[in-house]
């Protein structure tokens, strides 16, 4: 699915913390947010898409996912962080080359021509891979470990990327063809930008097949460079993206400008990204994989990244100024958004307390980030029992109708976004803290299920105020409305 991703190292976290965040831009599914037991883990999986079959282990972790409410398609479980304090989101759709893809085809099922003749299964995708990798996993580079393997193994139907971080890494894997894959771990001092394009502009060969300290890739990777002529690279220089990568006109219309908008928010002093001199534009094809940003990063600096939609600049949609240029760019924060998580892994606290997740439903433009704790049994039910029916009684859905309706009344709706968002952040942040120093007090399961339940209801309270807000103001500018005086 096209959607945008954003790693934070922990030396670049205000809190030290590790933070893996990502877009979910299906097509409005309908998701939300559960824990799953060991128990009901399969222990042996099959993918609706590929019809791949795959044995697991018997020893699953806990964790929590974001699966789609219809398992008509699969289960799309998106994200999560497990009972060891590992979180992971899979995945982002990246892009690739012709010579790539006919060196490594991808592994798609194939349906029976004919009655009597055998299917084929397909390989491994965003439908499988939080399933099958994430609850057998104790540190990011394990997710890695174990997601390489079994590409190695199943191959995959699409090309994709997937993040995994810790308490200490952030660890970024990107698939190549069919079977074939590269990871890096993240800088520490570092934050990542990707859009739906293969990303890492830097690998290092040497340390990938010798200590293997930043760098991973499957085994036969230099052998499959060299016999399929990939390297395009010029004077002794290896990057990735050149290889492996696209470099196509829509890239600068559909990928490349968010990369350029968030590193404009991130390094606006130490890069220029403005204007004829600009050191980075839009379309630029060398926009970094990852810079250090001018000041370090909290939640809701990723939260505003994964927003985004050029504010402040001549392509925002909503712009009131007529630049000419208002849209030509594909938004970060798009309308059939299905949900968003930033995965913080905390230094300093407890075990129990290390692993927030901060869940947005819908478009994040007009959406709120609602953190939770993830070391426990269960979700509250505005979070976890989510209908195909619209309804107010979870958070899915007000913030769908919140974004529906402020979205063509932007100007005299967005300030009720601005304090709800804020507002949120604000509660979230506050109750997070006393439930903290509850658990110290007394660390016990209970304490952490009673402090989303508190999470829950306060994000009930602000979604329906401000969708009493966002409805009263879009009624008053239905074209139907009609005074006396109007005569």
């Amino acid at each position: 699915m096209p959607c945008t991703t954003v790693l934070v190292g922990k030396k670049a976290s205000n809190d030290r913390s590790t933070m893996i965040a990502r877009t979910d831009d299906g097509h409005f599914d309908v998701k939300k947010l559960i824990v799953v037991e060991p128990k009901d883990q399969p222990r042996e999986y099959k993918s609706v898409i590929s019809h791949v079959t795959i044995p697991l282990p018997e020893d699953p972790l806990r964790y929590t996912a974001c699966p789609s409410v219809d398992p008509k398609n699969g289960i799309w479980a998106a994200t999560g962080i497990n009972a060891a304090n590992v979180g992971m989101t899979a995945t982002e759709t990246i892009t690739t080359n012709p010579r790539v893809l006919t060196a490594d085809p991808l592994v798609v099922y194939q349906k029976p021509e004919k009655e009597g003749d055998p299917e084929i299964p397909g390989g491994i995708g965003e439908e499988d891979i939080v399933v099958l990798v994430l609850p057998y996993i104790r540190s990011a580079r394990e997710g890695v470990l174990r997601l390489g393997q079994l590409l190695e193994q199943y191959g995959t139907y699409e090309s994709n990327g997937i993040a995994f971080n810790d308490e200490n890494e952030v660890w970024w894997l990107e698939t190549i063809g069919g079977h074939h894959w590269i990871a890096r771990r993240v800088p520490d001092e570092s934050v990542v930008l990707m859009p739906n394009q293969f990303g890492m502009d830097g690998f290092c060969l040497e340390d990938a097949f010798g200590e293997q300290k930043e760098n991973l890739c499957s085994a036969d990777l230099r052998e499959f460079i060299e016999e399929n002529c990939l390297d395009l690279n010029q004077n002794g220089a290896f990057n990735p993206r050149d290889i492996f990568g696209s470099r196509s006109d829509m890239d600068h219309i559909y990928n490349t400008p968010r990369a350029w908008f968030m590193g404009r928010y991130l390094a606006p002093y130490s890069h220029s990204w403005d204007g004829p001199a600009a050191e980075f534009g839009p379309e630029s094809d060398n926009l970094p994989w990852s810079l250090v940003p001018d000041r370090r990063v909290a939640v809701e600096d990723v939260k505003y990244l994964i927003s985004g939609h050029y504010q402040g600049t001549p392509y925002d949609p909503y712009s009131a100024q007529d630049t000419g240029k208002r849209g030509i760019y594909r938004s970060i924060g798009i309308n059939r958004t299905g949900v968003t998580s930033i995965c913080q892994i905390r230094e300093g606290v407890a075990e129990a307390l290390k692993g927030v997740e901060w869940i947005i439903f819908g478009s994040t433009a007009f959406s709120a980030a609602l953190p939770v704790y993830t070391q426990v049994s269960k979700m509250p039910a505005y979070l976890s029992d989510v209908s195909l029916d619209t309804s107010t009684e979870n958070f899915y859905w007000g913030s769908r109708l919140i974004g529906a309706l402020t979205d063509p009344i932007y100007g005299s709706a967005i300030q009720n976004i601005e304090r709800y968002q804020n507002m949120m952040a604000v509660k979230g942040r506050q109750l997070i803290k006393e439930y903290d120093q509850k658990y110290q007090n007394q660390p016990e399961e209970a304490v952490l299920e009673e402090g989303n339940e508190k999470l829950a209801e306060m994000a009930k309270k602000l979604t329906i105020q401000t969708l009493n807000k966002v409805l009263y103001e879009a009624s008053t500018h239905m074209k139907n409305g009609y005074n006396r005086a109007d005569n």
